[in-house]
């Protein structure tokens, strides 16, 4: 006697759906991965589905007509032509199945109460509330008839919500009558949950569980909780449920979920695969493989994974709109557009698809397709009250700055400056990701008729020396690829950087050998941040999504109030898997602080406080040992690095900024980040240019000498300004890359050739800010740079200035497939 066991499923699968946006991330929230696709394939009537058995619970409500055979012909009656005949038919099947809730004695009465619940399963739900008011005029407490009027009630809510409090009071009346039966509670938590009364839906299920625990319960509830964002306990539920009951691919497929929002990318993946050996054709669990293979940085195994998932379902959406956009940040822009047209021909209003293919046109150089796809998502307004989308936040920037880069289309980028020509709130806006409410703004001119689209370039168009330039530029590119979880190998981000270093590497020679550059329309020597902007210019064209823009060049209101790179590193209980391999660095340097801290002010308690810390493995313990030793300690606190002066020993300047706090329910938020602010700003940039200064003697002392001691010189010097870069974070995003980019091309100008590759785990930012010196950080990464004379050869490529001087050129470069054309390399 199981009240809508199979609407549990659906709604709880339709409110998560509606609550999507909770997790909102850099890349498309796997929640949506919760949807009706269960109800689609076949969990609202007896099929093939019923093999999986335990995801599709019989409900009082799952009715069958006798009389008709599927596919008979003619074929069964619609629900709304049901005769009385009919309708008295299928209420005596309910009785003989003992599907009525609190039945009573008298058989005249329970074939009306089935009656009631017979209209309720057709969806007649008014009818339904009229029949069950008409028993109760005869008996006020017919606790059947109040159960079916509420669930009625509660039916019709999902249409109306004022239905609900109407339904609410209706199953509050018989919990007063019967608090003993565990279907009520959740049928009640059915109604609260979408109301967004979580904790009282799980109290609900809490409560019916212990009256009578069911694997449906349990997935119910630990669907609740995955909501809350508590995956530790939403994971044990949807394991209680499968020990229940083993064949749940759905339960299995939530498993999976609350690892791979915990970071915990493997377990998820072999959770993923046990739910495919429950059901072989699970295109969700297909999907949400496809997902952790794309965050674990494995193209080819997502790539199969979200094939296969359209292999069963080649309209699936999510599907083609998840493997467009892995297509797009793997640099496969091509393809993408594939994806995504096929999307929107299947949904013309998704608005990420639309967003994604617009942008994607204009990543390569396709302005009119793309702007055109950008103007369709700026019309798709939010309804009153309707919270608006990413995309719909988002695309009026990537409009106003495709369409300034279609104007400077052919213009030599070395004759305009982005930082410069864009308006200083629209810059700041952008950064900090704000709706675009920006007072008496100026639009950037529409496009003009005379500047055509840029077209496809063929790989063999090009000399030969610049084809080997190009291969050249792809190979070192991979070179700065992190073997870290989080990121995906971008073949396009690969050549724009290895463009930037060989770029880099050639002004830096030209500049030692006394030579000048033409920066901004002007002709002069070369500056340091003129080396960062080389590598700057080719990573925002590479992607423009993402605002590359200089912090300090943000307008003197917003510098002065201080503008922060922030990364959470564990919220909640979602752990930012980039950075797990610094978690016990980090630990061990918050450790050091605190007992500096106890060592100036409380000097007595010095060792007990030792004592504990040694005790502390991880992150989350480090908040109660400061309760307990620190009366001002309540809800978190802080702790800051320090950055040693090289320009003038014994200074320090304010590195980053370590937050831990924890909530009333015990999740914890774990965070570092950095304040760009004028004075910081100033402190570091005298730092960098003192630096430069050196670097550029020393750099043009080199071209006169063979001495290994002045190029390990020049090494240091190049790794130390990189240091004091990425510790300042002078850009809005891509400094780790921008910075590494450097780091290439000053080394080979110097006539060192880097040859190995990043460590797995490793980040040349976090590097840089977790180390305590230039020097330590220097001796770390030449480490793995594996350092080796630079061959002759690099030194007859083409200039690469002069090769690409314009938006143009450097878009069609980056369009240009190289793969059968370029030697694969180690």
């Amino acid at each position: 006697m199981a009240p809508a066991g199979r609407t549990v499923v659906v709604v709880a699968l339709s409110l998560l759906y509606l609550c999507r946006t909770i997790f909102s991330s850099e890349y498309f929230s796997t929640l949506t991965l919760f949807n009706n696709e269960l109800h689609k394939q076949g969990c609202s009537s007896l099929s093939e589905w019923e093999e999986y058995a335990a995801d599709c619970d019989s409900s009082i409500l799952q009715l069958e007509d006798p009389d008709c055979e599927e596919g008979s012909n003619p074929p069964c009656e619609s629900v709304f032509s049901l005769n009385a005949e009919k309708i008295l038919n299928q209420a005596k099947l309910f009785i003989e199945q003992k599907k009525i809730p609190f039945p009573v004695d008298n058989h005249n009465t329970n074939e009306e109460l089935a009656i009631g619940y017979v209209l309720i399963g057709n969806g007649l739900y008014d009818e339904a509330i009229k029949h069950f008011s008409l028993l109760l005029q005869g008996d006020p407490e017919l606790v059947s008839a109040i159960y079916g009027r509420g669930i009625a009630y509660g039916k019709k809510s999902l249409q109306d919500i004022k239905n609900a409090d109407l339904a609410l009071y209706e199953l509050n009346r018989v919990i007063t009558l019967e608090p003993n039966w565990p279907e009520v509670y959740e049928q009640r938590a059915e109604i609260l949950s979408p109301l967004g009364r979580i904790s009282e839906a799980l109290g609900d299920l809490t409560k019916a569980i212990q009256l009578q625990p069911s694997a449906r319960l349990y997935r119910h509830r630990g669907t609740l909780l995955f909501i809350s964002e508590d995956y530790v306990a939403a994971m044990e539920d949807f394991q209680q449920s499968l020990e229940l009951k083993k064949n749940q691919p759905i339960a299995m497929l939530y498993k999976g979920l609350t690892f791979f929002h915990r970071g915990m990318l493997k377990e998820a993946i072999e959770t993923f695969k046990e739910a495919l050996k429950l059901k072989s054709d699970f295109i969700d669990a297909y999907k949400s493989l496809g997902q952790a293979y794309r965050e674990l940085g494995d193209f080819e195994s997502a790539m199969e994974s979200f094939q296969k998932a359209l292999m069963l379902n080649q309209n699936h959406i999510q599907s083609l709109q998840l493997r467009g956009m892995m297509l797009y940040h793997h640099g496969s822009l091509q393809e993408a557009i594939g994806n995504f047209k096929r999307c929107l021909q299947l949904e013309p209003y998704n608005e990420v698809c639309q967003y994604m293919k617009g942008l994607s046109h204009v990543a390569m150089g396709q302005f009119y397709e793309g702007i055109k796809a950008q103007t369709k998502v700026m019309l798709n307004d939010p309804l009153l009250g309707q919270k608006a989308s990413s995309e719909y936040l988002k695309v009026k920037y990537l409009r106003e700055y495709s369409r300034y880069l279609h104007s400077h289309l052919d213009i030599s980028v070395v004759e305009y400056n982005v930082d410069q020509d864009l308006p200083g709130n629209f810059k700041n806006h952008w950064a900090k990701n704000l709706p675009f409410l920006i007072e008496d703004y100026e639009e950037q001119p529409g496009l003009q008729p005379h500047i055509k689209d840029v077209l496809p370039q063929n790989f063999e168009s090009y000399s030969s020396e610049v084809q080997k330039l190009i291969c050249s530029a792809d190979h070192l590119g991979a070179l700065m690829q992190y073997d870290t979880p989080g990121f995906l190998p971008n073949r396009r981000i690969h050549r724009a950087m290895g463009l930037a270093t060989l770029e880099v590497m050639q002004a830096m020679q030209r500049t030692w050998s006394n030579s000048k550059v033409r920066v901004n329309g002007k002709t002069r020597q070369m500056q340091w941040r003129d080396m960062f902007d080389i590598a700057v210019k080719w990573r925002r064209i590479a992607d423009p999504d993402q605002p590359v823009l200089w912090l300090d060049q943000m307008p003197a209101r917003s510098l002065s109030r201080g503008f922060n790179n922030h990364i959470n590193l564990i919220r909640g209980q979602i752990i930012n898997i980039r950075y797990l391999a610094y978690f016990d660095n980090i630990l061990d340097f918050i450790k050091d602080r605190i007992l500096v801290y106890h060592g100036a002010y409380n000097p007595r308690g010095l060792s007990e406080v030792r004592q504990a810390l040694e005790n502390v493995n991880e992150v989350e313990d480090l908040l109660p040992i400061m309760k307990q030793f620190n009366s001002k300690t309540r809800d978190g606190f802080t702790v800051n690095s320090k950055v040693p002066s090289v320009k003038d020993s014994g200074k320090e300047y304010d590195g980053f900024t370590i937050t831990i706090t924890g909530d009333r329910v015990g999740n914890m938020l774990f965070s570092v980040e950095t304040q760009t602010t004028e004075e910081r700003t100033q402190q570091y940039q005298s730092e960098i240019e003192s630096i430069y200064k050196d670097l550029t003697a020393k750099g043009k002392a080199l071209m006169l000498s063979t001495e290994l001691g002045d190029a390990d010189a020049v090494c240091n010097l190049i790794l130390s300004l990189v240091y004091y870069f990425c510790n300042l974070m002078p850009l809005s995003r891509g400094s780790s890359v921008v910075a590494y980019s450097v780091v290439m091309g000053a080394l080979m100008a110097s006539g060192k050739e880097v040859i190995g590759r990043i460590p797995k785990g490793k980040l040349v930012d976090f590097e840089a800010m977790t180390t305590p010196s230039p020097d330590s950080f220097s001796k770390t990464a030449k480490n793995w740079m594996n350092l080796k004379s630079l061959p002759s050869w690099y030194q007859s490529l083409p200039s690469v200035a002069e090769t690409f001087p314009s938006t143009r050129t450097m878009i069609e470069v980056l369009n240009t497939d190289s793969s059968s054309h370029c030697p694969k390399k180690s």
